[in-house]
């Protein structure tokens, strides 16, 4: 029986995937994998027999990469599970940054009690509010995975004209682009054009800062800028003081931060990008999964430590997963370890990702109690898993 620990509370459409192989909890000890939404892991001493994490979405800062990958621990995210509902507010905040909703809705408050003068007032107030309308305005859009893809869509359906800029664009990402979204060829030219500008890739040593004082000097006077991706994507002070000076109209983000909460021209939301019951259920969904398919099969589907490998079981052969380093001649050492035992290679698999690899083998033969440990002595091997 395996055993799966949630370190959050997980949408019961996930956890009901688990079958009576499964003893699922939130006290479980020495688990085979554990399910998280936002704990940090971070200091958390990982068990020795842990196999797996899935993420029940997308961002894995909460989690030690590296650790793991050390210790043999594939990680899994959930991408695409949550596009739908960080999309739409997204579009909210199009919409928001332009009409000037948020702080018309609070001066409507003050009005109350006045009686018969609201309707006067409010005639007389609304002008401090007036925004563009964004059908005509040109919307950039810096990285199309799956949620940049859905909001470029999205804008270009209602009325806008979309730039995305993604060197890293895949080949099944680009179908599900519009055809009429403009390829940026530069991050320069999205900021020349646009009168928006939206970030949605990941947090990395890249990325981090990326719309600061000089990015901001390089985009139209009056910008609005929206952040739905993660809040060190943006220099605060720098967005700041382009509020301050008029460069920037608005910015909108999903990330406050002490900087940013009750600056004028900041909507400031308290990250709700996911927070929907269909995305809570998406991702645990997609996330039990996961680990099903790997603890079962040894197949690995949206890991961000390990390559991705999905190979069909056939039930006559055992089957050996091993995650090991990414150094020349590893597979010959496998092949001829297990040749040496008698153990006849019918099908494998084998992917690397940067410094990491995993292998899948489906074998006959006499497999002892011993093969995995006699595998695991070769220097390159991290970990090895028997799948009988």
């Amino acid at each position: 029986m395996y055993q799966i620990r949630y370190l959050n509370k997980i949408s019961p459409v996930g956890t009901s995937r688990f079958n009576d192989n499964y003893h699922c909890g939130e006290d479980v000890n020495n688990p085979d994998a554990i399910m998280v939404r936002s704990a940090s892991m971070h200091e958390m001493e990982l068990p020795k027999n842990l196999l797996a994490i899935a993420r029940a979405g997308a961002g894995v800062n909460n989690i030690p990469i590296d650790k793991c990958s050390e210790q043999g621990i594939v990680v899994f995210n959930t991408p695409g599970a949550n596009a739908n509902a960080v999309k739409e507010l997204v579009l909210a905040g199009l919409f928001l940054t332009s009409r000037k909703v948020v702080p018309a809705i609070e001066w409507a408050k003050t009005l109350k009690g006045k009686g018969d003068e609201v309707g006067k007032l409010v005639e007389k107030g609304k002008s401090a509010f007036v925004g563009p309308e964004i059908a005509g305005k040109t919307l950039g859009v810096i990285g199309l995975g799956a949620i940049g893809i859905l909001v470029a869509n999205a804008a270009k359906s209602l009325g806008m004209e979309v730039y995305g800029y993604d060197p890293y664009l895949s080949v099944e990402a680009a179908w599900g682009l519009s055809r009429s979204v403009h390829h940026a060829r530069t991050l320069d030219e999205i900021f020349a054009v646009s009168d928006y500008v939206t970030v949605h890739v990941p947090l990395t040593p890249d990325t981090k800062y990326m719309i600061n004082a000089e990015s901001i000097a390089k985009m139209k006077d009056g910008v609005r800028v929206l952040n739905f991706a993660r809040g060190e994507l943006v220099n605060s002070a720098d967005i700041l003081a382009a509020l301050a000076s008029g460069k920037v109209s608005a910015y909108a983000t999903d990330f406050p931060n002490d900087d940013v909460i009750g600056v004028e021209g900041v909507i400031a939301i308290p990250h709700l990008g996911a927070s929907t019951p269909e995305s809570e259920d998406n991702c645990a969904s997609m996330a039990a999964s996961e680990l099903i398919d790997y603890l079962e099969n040894g197949n690995i589907r949206n890991s961000v430590n390990l390559p991705s490998i999905s190979m069909p079981r056939d039930c006559s052969c055992a089957r050996i997963c091993i995650i090991h380093r990414n150094v020349p001649n590893t597979i010959s050492r496998l092949s001829g370890a297990l040749a040496e035992k008698g153990i006849n290679i019918e099908n494998m698999q084998s992917k690397s990702k940067k410094d990491y690899a995993y292998t899948i083998l489906d074998v006959t033969g006499e497999l002892q109690d011993s093969t995995a440990a006699n595998i695991e002595k070769l220097p390159e091997i991290i970990k090895v898993r028997i799948i009988k």
